[in-house]
């Protein structure tokens, strides 16, 4: 009665037989429909820049848009339910359309410390782990360290990101990942300097295949 269950992008009450969603925002989520593979918006976005598998990205980000309420209400306010269910849902397609690809580890995109401990959680973290168990696979987030803090990348052109994004990642040397291959997810693509970053640090190892999966692309 105080305190209901809310819609996770309009904030409106949801009834019995909604869950995380309400049905209205549930249809108007921008879904990209592109397959995981070599043939969408994703891994065109760095063809030519760093070697991977395949990608796939759920929803299309917008400014304004239902999928940026999403992000910023799973990043910034704890709705950690968001990646639940971007989760469930990126794990379902990828165990109906990744049958071809045999991916051994699942490897979030890391936040720095300094930020962890302000927020207390890693935003990719749940969506992440719920993809290594719809897949059946390890789940690893000890693999890449974020090493510097950088600022928020909201208001910064695409050059500024790609410099702000250079070599602050680092792989655990404690980590073995020879011959794995391994899914990299991550909340949103936008320029592809993160996802390129950790990629150059991760295939530093022998025999590494790398493949990646988002929640959103802008």
């Amino acid at each position: 009665m105080f305190f209901p269950d809310v819609c996770c992008a309009c904030m409106m009450m949801l009834s019995d037989n909604e869950k995380h969603l309400c049905t209205s925002c549930r249809h108007k989520l921008p879904v990209t429909n592109e397959p995981f593979g070599k043939n969408n918006s994703t891994y065109k976005m760095l063809y030519g820049r760093v070697k991977i598998e395949a990608a796939i990205s759920l929803l299309r980000f917008e400014k304004k848009g239902i999928t940026q309420k999403l992000l910023h209400n799973l990043k910034y306010r704890g709705y950690e339910q968001i990646g639940v269910f971007l989760g469930k849902w990126l794990g379902a397609t990828l165990k109906e359309t990744a049958k071809n690809h045999t991916i051994d580890l699942v490897v979030p995109v890391p936040v720095h410390r300094k930020k962890l401990r302000k927020r207390g959680y890693n935003q990719v973290d749940k969506c992440a782990r719920e993809i290594a168990k719809a897949l059946e696979i390890e789940y690893n987030d000890r693999i890449l360290i974020k090493e510097s803090n950088s600022s928020s990348q909201v208001n910064k052109n695409r050059f500024k990101r790609w410099l702000t994004n250079q070599e602050v990642f680092k792989r655990n040397p404690k980590t073995n990942i020879e011959g794995k291959h391994i899914l990299l997810v991550d909340d949103i693509i936008t320029t592809g300097a993160t996802m390129e970053a950790c990629i150059l640090v991760l295939s530093q190892a022998k025999n590494v295949k790398i493949s990646i999966a988002t929640m959103a692309i802008a």
